[in-house]
Order: C-alpha cells, then structure tokens, then sequence
C-alpha cells in the first residue's frame, strides 16, 4: 500500500513517500528533488514540471503557472482580474462561471479549470512517486495552505479524484511542518505537563503563513493560525523588476512591459539576483544577452539597495505576528522556539524582522523546501493500516468562524448561530436539535467574511427533507449532525427525526427507553483525538447544541446523566405508596435525507467527464512518449553508427559497402530534420528496420571477430583436459583403470572428431576476410564444447568402486568400548531448533518507520 505525501506549493512541489526506514523526499525523472507547478500544452501532448518550466518563455501562451489560488473562485473575483492581467496566459469564464485556461493543445483550441490543471500536475507527482516505489499510488495526504476555504478545498479534492487519488486528508501546511518537527522530538514535556510552544513561520513564493502550536510528549495541538495570503517571495521579485523596467527604460530606452517574454526572462534573472543576495552583501550584476531588440542588458544591485528597495514589504511581516499572538493570548517568552522554513525566509531581512519580534534568534532545523511533503508523508503513514508510526495525535483548528442560519416558520424569531468559533478544534462534529413540523433549509456561511481573504461568504445550503409532524400534531424533533471534517471542510453529515412511541413492558428490550417526561439525552460527537467541547454553543429558541446545560423544559435535553427530580423524589419518599407506572417511551430514530448545494461544487456529470479527459491525456502522452522514443531510435542509431563506420567496424566492411551503407545514413538525418519531423511511429520503426539490414551484418561480424578467439581457446582447453585423461589411461594410470576400454575408446573417439573439425575450421576462417560472413560462429563453438562435455565427461568422472574392509570392534562385558554409556552404536546428533525468521514479515504485519532523532 502507497504511503505519499504531496505539497502542492503556488511555484514548486515536491513528494516525499514513506519507506520501512523512514521517510524520503523523492527525485523526479532529472534528479530533482524540486518539480515545478508549471503545465505547458503542446501540438502533440502535454509537458509538467522541469520541461514544461523550460517552456516559459518559448511557448509562453499555452505554459499555464501561478493558478494555485484560482481554486474556487468566480472568473470575476477581484483577485482574478487582477492576476490575469499579469499571466502569459488566457483566463476566460466557464460556463459554471469558474475560472478557465484557454491553451492550444493538439492544434485545438481547449479551455480547461483549474481543478484539471491541478489533476495534470498531480498525474506527473504521482508518477514521481511510482517511479521511486515501484508499485501503484492511490493513497496520499495534499498539502493546502491553511487560509483555503471550504470551495478551495473541494477543488483541490476533485483535481486529486480526476487523476485517481485517493485523499485521506487535506491537511494544512503549517500543521503538516509542525507534524514533522514534533514527532522526532525526544525532549517533549509529559502530557500532564505544562506544553512547549512552538510558533512555526512560512514565507513561500506568494504567501505568509503563521502557526502557535503547543506539544506533548506524543501530542501535537495547533493553537491558532495567522497570515498573509498576498505575501509571499514573489513580491520581492516584483520590487526588482519594476526597479529595473525603470532603469532599462532611462538606460537603454526599452519598454520591458510591451513584451511579454522580456518580462518573463526579467523575471527568471530577478529571482536568480534575490537569491544571491540571500548569501552576498557585495554589488552584484545582473546581464541578460539579447534582452529586447537584439541588445543586451545589464544593471547591478546590493542586499542594502534591495532592503531599501523592500522597506514596505518588510513592514507588513509584524502585522500577522501580532495577530497570531493576540489570538492565542500568548506573550514572547512563552514562546520555546521560532522555527522558519519556506523559500522567502532566506532573505536576511526577513528572518531579522521575525527574529526582533520575538526577542530571540529563529530556528532552521527543519528542511525549508521539504518539511511539509515529509509531514503529508509521516500524516499518511499514520492514517495507513500498512505502517506502524509512534503514537502521535494532531488536534488542527478552524481558520474561520462559521454560522448557521435556518428557515423559520410564522411563530418564530430567525434563526441564527455560530457552531464552530475562529480556532475550534478540527475534525469536530456537532450535533444540533431542532422542532419542525416540515421540511426546513440551514445555510452555512463564515461569520466574519471580512476576515476571510474569499469574496464569498457562504459555504453551502442544506435541505433537511421527509419531515412530517408527530402523531400528536406536535414538532418533531430532529437531530442535525454538523461537521469540520479531516479536510477542514463543513458539511451537514446527518440529519434524523425522533419519533417518540408508548411501549408494553414485554417490548421493553427492543429499543431506547426513558421517562415520559425525560428526552433521550444527546451529546457532542467529537471525532478520534478531538477534545469534546461543549462551552461554544448558544441556545436558541428553535434550536439546541446538544451537550449544552439547558433550562428544563419538556422538549429539551438534558447535556449530562444527572438523576431527574422525579427519580430524587422516589429516593425520598421510599415509605409512601407507590405510584401508579407510567408507560414507557420507545424513541426511534429515522433517517432524513439531505440536499446539499455547495458552492463551486463540480457536478458528478462535470467531474466524470474531467476524469474520462484526463485519462484520454494520460493515453495521448504515452503515445507521443512512444513515437519520440521510436524518432530518437532512429537518430541515435544514425549518430552512433557513423562513427562506428569510421573506427571500430571499419575493417569489418568493404569499402563499396561502407561507401553505401554512409549514404544511406546522410539520407536517413535530412530525412529526419525535414519530412521525418513528424511522423507515425510505425514510419520511424519501419526506417530503423531498414538501416539495421544493413548494419546488424557489420554489428555481427565484429562481434563474432571479438568472441570467437575466447571460444576457441576454451575449446582447446577441455580437448587438452580430455586427451591427457585419455593418455593417463594409456599409460595405465590408476585414477582410470576403473573405466572400461570401450567408454575410454568413446572419449578418444569424441576428442578426435573434435580436434579435426576445430582445425579445418580455424584454417578455413584465417583464409576468409574480415569484412566477409565468418565460416564458423560463436554459437556453433559453444555447441561443440557442449557436445564434447556431453559425450567426455560422464565417462572420464565415473567414481571409482570403494572396497571396504570389515572392522572388529572390541567390546567389555558386553558393552561397545565406544558406546560406554549403554546407548545404541549409532551416532546421535542433537538436532537444534529451527532458526526462527525474525526477519520475515506476516503478510499482515504493519511496516515499520524508522525515527532520525537529531
């Protein structure tokens, strides 16, 4: 079973995977460890990761990158048009009204969503990690950054099922850095002991993102999350290239911005230029040949000019600090360590800034570019039956609050509540009571939308359906199961109607039963390794959270065990008359079904044929992998025999041939590089058929002139092995007087027939040239040697008959002088245990991962 974990990051991605020896961050097809989110579309296929990078700047309309934060929006979102304006690529509208790519691809024009372009870049990772494993992925863990809402969540889930994944949890960024980190630490506090605070900080390309998280020994809990989605290492490099659009402008009169492909060269030298800074604090050039009219550029920047440069960027790293600890009400000193990791946080100035903030030096023990596909990995391994991974439980938070609000009938106020506040521990399940007598509607939407970097604050609506009122004409109550799943995503997961019924006490053990005027009593449902918490929720009038202390009334519930009046009352007047039974209530309760209508939800219609495009993509690569391999066939075995032509096989060719054989060969390359460029693959097989005609003779010829010496030199061998036996006999040798006449004559025989052929055949081919077919071939001589073992040897290696003398053996009063213990004259061997395989692994048996501890 696969074990991956994959970070999904805005410019680059990587894959680690789970091994019985820890985990390991894979190489892709170059020996990077880095993939690139770039996907370029083409005439014949598509290219994803390093080649398609390479693409950028030559096929700039049709490379689609940057699209990480298009998930789940509207094509007229704000941020959308303003992005678009900056891509070299084409954003339209789709139908559904979501944002599209419009690309050329196979000489057509296509627009294809964001999720698509998403499930492209995760069929190349998950082939990564394939590759590696040597077996088939489905199950994985996505990273999303932790400011992603329920429609962005969703979409990254459907890219992940188009391509065949399957997701066990979206699990946020920080969250999967702090896994990583805590789950090697030896030195945690014990669990009843006060927690260590850790504040981990990213900086990526394009955004900011901050996490408190307190640990335990085998315990991992996120406090709060802070950031800044519009943040991030690309805007560094956006100060640059305005700098140098200026300066190119004054210097060298050159508008960089009419052209596309000079912003993106501008670009690719302004990211190399920050990174250098990173490390030098000298002058550094910066020189691109033929920028822009066949001229070249060059300009020259230091770390002092570019902080300077940066000055209002480097003020807005303390504002998500400051938040963060307001949230989590902690002070610095409670903080035990800061530790950074993202591309961004290498800039000096950047980790100076979070540095003075907490009044301490930050922390770099963990991979800045990995930590959070090994996280996804370790979260992988942990969820997967086939690994054993210490016990560590991770309790994320909800990033934003989110509310509920329902239909309400003519005799009620309306219904509003909050059900999960601003940092509520995730996955967290809720259940909600409510009194209807119809079908009623809640709509789900995040309280705050101010603090919400998403223009739209609703999650979703949910239709509670097949409600009818109870016998008595009375509400019905029903319960309404809400919850923050594994992914972070809200969903109505459940709803059922009580129905209360009278009972004769023979039916007492067929169901649930409580007094007529007790309710059944109902609680919060928390999923595994989640903190029950039931201080969060309000009451209203149509609606009570389940597990809330409630005021007593007929139709509400009780959020504890606690004995009812009634029952205190019986204890107290045990010396009085009983009173008269009252009938019991059976309480049963009956599914209701949900129509939920998410927004930006895929429809199974739209995803289905997303997942059946994918696997015609999938195909059409392979093709054109096949044909490219078949033309690259072709030109290799051009290139390779034309200087073999000329050196090894030369001696082996006559000159008219070879004269021939090299034409042949010309023709083939213009063939290639004209009407050859593009052609079915059966055309190149067909062509490299052709020419191997006339260079397998060539090839064969030089191989047997390599092999037949050896061959004929260990024939020579065994016919010397085999008549010196036969002389030995001869001269009456005792090792073979044992063999008779007849067998010996059969070996003298066989070596003879042998000798001669060899002979005749070894003069025949020193007449023959070697640029003609060799009289006798290797395998002819390996077949005469097998022959002559065949014939030789089970004669020459008879064993010779032993002849064994009887032995006394002398005995004292009956007892062998051997044996005088009495036992049997025998031998007896102690038989030991069998080794037990240690080693070996049941089928059953869960893999081990090994833990580095630093």
């Amino acid at each position: 079973m696969s074990v991956v974990g994959f970070d999904l990051g805005f410019q680059n991605c990587h894959v680690a995977i789970a091994r019985s020896g820890g985990i390991e961050t894979v190489a892709n097809e170059f020996s990077d460890r880095c993939t690139p989110a770039v996907v370029s579309l083409g005439l014949k296929n598509r290219t994803i990761g390093i080649a398609a990078k390479n693409q950028l700047i030559t096929n700039a309309n049709n490379t689609v990158s940057s699209f990480k934060k298009f998930h789940g929006r509207a094509f007229n979102d704000a941020f959308v048009q303003k992005e678009k304006n900056n891509l070299p690529f084409k954003l339209v509208q789709m139908k559904n009204g979501g944002v599209g790519v419009k690309v050329n691809y196979l000489e057509e024009d296509h627009v294809f969503s964001i999720a698509q372009i998403t499930a492209m870049l995760l069929t190349k990772l998950k082939e990564t990690a394939e590759n590696n494993l040597k077996k088939p992925v489905t199950d994985c863990v996505i990273s999303v950054p932790s400011f992603f809402t329920d429609a962005e969540r969703r979409s990254v889930l459907d890219a992940a099922q188009i391509v065949g994944l399957n997701c066990l949890k979206l699990m946020n960024d920080m969250t999967a850095v702090a896994l990583n980190y805590g789950i090697y630490k030896q030195d945690l506090p014990a669990p009843e002991e006060k927690p260590k605070i850790v504040v981990f900080a990213d900086m990526g390309h394009s955004s900011f993102q901050l996490s408190a998280c307190a640990f335990n020994k085998g315990k991992l809990k996120v406090l709060g999350t802070a950031f800044d989605p519009y943040f991030g290492g690309r805007n560094f490099d956006e100060k640059l290239v305005e700098h140098f659009c200026v300066e190119f402008k004054t210097k060298y009169r050159l508008d960089v911005k009419s052209k596309i492909r000079a912003v993106l060269r501008l670009y690719q030298e302004c990211e190399k230029l920050k990174k250098l800074m990173s490390s030098n604090s000298t002058d550094l050039p910066l020189n691109i040949e033929c920028f822009m009219n066949d001229l070249d550029v060059s300009g020259r920047m230091n770390r002092a000019g570019f902080e300077d440069l940066c000055s209002d960027l480097l003020q807005r790293i303390e504002d998500p600090l400051r938040s963060l600890m307001e949230q989590t009400q902690l002070r610095a000193e409670d903080v035990s360590a800061v530790e950074v990791i993202g591309g961004a946080t290498r800039i000096p100035a950047v980790k100076e800034r979070i540095a003075k903030f907490f009044g301490k030096d930050v922390s770099t023990t963990l991979n800045a570019d990995e930590a959070v596909a090994r996280g996804c990995a370790l979260q992988c391994a942990i969820l997967s039956p086939a690994f054993k991974v210490r016990e560590f439980s991770v309790t994320d938070v909800v990033p934003y609050p989110i509310s509920l609000k329902w239909s309400t009938e003519a005799d009620e106020t309306e219904g509003v509540h909050e059900v999960f506040s601003k940092n509520h521990a995730a996955p967290f399940s809720k259940v909600l009571t409510f009194y209807r007598k119809n079908a009623f509607q809640i709509e789900a939407f995040y309280s705050d939308p101010s603090a919400v970097p998403y223009p739209e604050s609703k999650i979703g609506q949910f239709v509670v359906q097949n409600i009818c009122a109870a016998k008595d004409g009375e509400k019905s109550k029903v319960k309404v199961k809400v919850r923050v799943n594994t992914h972070g995503i809200f969903s109505v997961s459940t709803a059922s109607m009580v129905e209360r019924m009278e009972v004769d006490e023979s039916e007492e053990q067929t169901g649930e039963m409580v007094g007529d005027n007790q309710s059944a009593t109902e609680t919060l449902e928390t999923d595994k390794g989640v903190q029950q918490d039931s201080s969060d929720a309000g009451t209203q009038p149509q609606v009570q959270t389940d597990g809330q202390h409630c005021p007593p009334s007929p139709e509400t519930s009780s959020g504890d065990h606690k004995m009812t009046e009634t029952d205190k009352g019986n204890e107290k007047k045990t010396d009085q008359p009983p009173e008269a039974k009252k009938p019991k209530i059976k309480v049963k309760n009956i599914e209701l079904p949900i129509e939920t209508n998410l927004i930006w939800q895929l429809s199974k219609d739209l995803l289905n044929m997303y997942i059946e495009n994918e696997g015609k993509m999938i195909l059409q690569d392979k093709l054109e992998k096949e044909r490219n391999d078949a033309k690259n066939a072709v030109e290799e075995y051009v290139y390779e025999f034309r200087d073999k032509l000329s050196g090894p096989y030369e001696k082996f060719v006559s000159d008219k041939d070879q004269s021939r054989f090299l034409e042949l060969l010309t023709e083939t390359e213009n063939w290639l590089y004209e009407d050859g460029e593009d052609q079915r693959k059966q055309v190149y097989i067909e062509k490299l058929e052709e020419l191997k005609k006339r260079g397998t003779p060539i090839q064969n010829r030089s191989r047997e002139a390599e092999e037949r010496p050896r061959k004929f030199e260990e024939l020579g061998q065994r016919l010397q092995h085999y008549a010196k036996i036969v002389e030995e006999y001869r001269n009456k040798s005792e090792a073979y007087q044992h063999i008779s006449s007849t067998d010996m004559e059969k070996v003298e025989k066989c070596v003879g027939e042998t000798m001669e052929w060899m002979n005749n055949v070894m003069n025949a081919q020193a007449k023959q040239r070697l640029d003609q077919d060799p009289v006798v071939k290797v395998h002819e001589i390996k077949a005469k040697c097998t022959s002559l073992d065949s014939s030789c040897h089970g004669i020459v290696s008879q064993p010779k008959p032993k002849v064994e003398s009887p032995k006394e053996e002398k005995s004292v009063n009956g007892v062998n002088e051997n044996h005088k213990d009495g036992t049997n004259s025998e031998k007896h061997t102690n038989n030991p245990t069998q080794p037990q395989q240690n080693g070996a692994c049941h089928p059953n048996e869960k893999s081990t991962i090994d833990m580095d501890f630093d």
